[in-house]
């Protein structure tokens, strides 16, 4: 299997386009390689659906392709494919496994995936619109280091893309998985002829830190789910999932940050590590050429365009992406805390809108199990500081609809709210299954236990039931 491993490694990228057929190996015969290529990867060979994103009056998909990937424009009524497709590369995974991020900002497409087979070649990538096609250095471990990426989202003249890493800045320890958020200006045209062309000039990225304070922090490293941008108690906010490394106590946690911080870290200080064998420093003030590195050009200033930017900021940006100071967590500590568990929250939705006056907050978690824990956050009169009450637990996974029921079966792939049905849809590998945000009826003949259970979906009316409450019920 090792041997036959490596002779595939090498040949399948060229034939898997063509039905799969290997020149044979002197040793064995073609209809054992072609048997033995089937088993193992029938299963990946499918076209699985990595981008899918609304675009103008139809939708914009992108493949795997049998490991070939491709992109087309779709109707939406319909589902028929309007004009060609395109390739799929920097813009869609190879494998279905690996995770990638798109969005559309000002007609292009910016995407955060791996433009190869083996996932070496990480990269965030514009394409598709009237701005020049950009992408991230290739092999340079103080850009990437195995990412995942998770989000990515438009926020002033912004895009900032949310994942996890190996620290390149914990060298002298072992490997150690950061959470981290990178940002690129939208109007970024790359560097000159010289320094960084068809290259991101704006690129910077810094770590959120996620951690309960005391004498020593303890970390939630791993990110799993962010929200979208909302909008709560006057700032715009993103909440993200965190867990803690599987070799470490288990926990997960959700925590806050307030865009304006985060935005603001990108103005802090630079690090820097000056060589191989030292510890990485913050770089000095006065060692930051002019204009600052990483800032979107203005228009008419001296620099309106990146591409006249001088060697020496772009070369600083090139070797300079990582910020010193870390992303603060609103309120100085997490939202939602849960260790000890026998399961890992991965997955997050909120609904910014519960409740009949639409001014409660609630998150749904859900975990590795398939079942989905219920918060009511409550603001505590600080605008930077909520507390969280657990409601309840939710069986998410349904066997009878699901097929068999094994730990890889109950793997929640994705979790996403339907106002409209005030429902969740999850994801799994075998089922889609829908579960109401509420369950008043367990509640329905008693008022005392419709009330104390603080959900705020639920109330008790006039016809002396606990009900589900429609926007606008008094």
């Amino acid at each position: 299997i090792c041997i036959l491993s490596l002779y595939f490694c090498s040949t399948y990228f060229l034939t898997v386009a063509s039905e799969l057929s290997f020149p044979p190996l002197p040793f064995f015969p073609s209809s054992v390689i072609t048997s033995f290529v089937f088993f193992f990867l029938q299963g990946e060979c499918r076209n699985f659906i990595k981008v899918l994103l609304s675009q103008h009056s139809g939708l914009f998909v992108c493949g795997t392709n049998a490991f070939n990937p491709l992109c087309a424009n779709y109707t939406r009524d319909t589902l028929e494919m309007v004009g060609e497709p395109v390739s799929g590369m920097a813009r869609c995974p190879y494998d279905p496994r690996h995770a990638n991020v798109a969005l559309f900002a000002d007609g292009s497409l910016f995407t955060g995936t791996v433009t190869d087979f083996l996932a070496i070649d990480a990269v965030i990538y514009r394409s598709l619109g009237d701005s020049p096609a950009l992408r991230t250095v290739k092999h340079d471990s103080k850009w990437f280091r195995e990412p995942y990426f998770v989000s990515a989202m438009e926020w002033g003249p912004h895009i900032y893309f949310f994942f996890r890493e190996m620290a390149m800045e914990f060298h002298h320890l072992e490997k150690v998985m950061v959470s981290r958020v990178a940002r690129v200006c939208k109007a970024d045209l790359g560097g000159s002829q010289r320094v960084l062309e068809k290259q991101w000039t704006t690129f910077l990225k810094a770590r959120l830190n996620c951690s309960v304070p005391g004498d020593s922090h303890f970390y939630f490293n791993l990110l799993h789910a962010t929200s979208n941008i909302i909008h709560m108690q006057g700032r715009d906010v993103i909440l993200g999932l965190f867990s803690t490394p599987p070799n470490s106590i288990p926990g997960s946690a959700v925590c806050v940050f307030d865009m304006q911080q985060l935005a603001h870290v990108f103005e802090g200080r630079f690090k820097e590590q000056k060589s191989p064998e030292s510890i990485w420093t913050p770089v000095p003030d006065e060692a930051v050429p002019k204009p600052r590195p990483g800032g979107c050009a203005v228009q008419g200033s001296r620099f309106s365009s990146s591409t006249t930017l001088p060697d020496e900021v772009l070369n600083f940006v090139k070797t300079h992406p990582l910020m010193d100071e870390t992303v603060p967590l609103l309120g100085h500590r997490p939202w939602v805390v849960k260790t000890m568990g026998r399961y890992q929250l991965t997955a997050m939705v909120v609904d910014t809108e519960a409740g009949p006056h639409k001014n409660r907050t609630v998150l749904f978690l859900g975990s590795t199990r398939g079942t989905i824990l219920k918060f009511l956050m409550i603001p505590n009169g600080d605008s930077a500081s909520h507390s969280s009450v657990f409601l309840e637990e939710v069986e998410g996974f349904n066997p009878e609809k699901c097929g068999e029921d094994s730990p890889q079966a109950r793997q929640l792939l994705s979790l996403s709210l339907d106002r409209s049905s005030h429902t969740l849809l999850l994801a799994f590998p075998s089922c889609l299954v829908r579960v109401p945000t509420s369950r008043c009826h367990l509640h329905s003949r008693c008022m005392k236990s419709c009330l104390a259970s603080r959900d705020p979906y639920c109330g008790w009316t006039r016809g002396s039931t606990c009900s589900f409450l429609r926007p606008g019920t008094r």
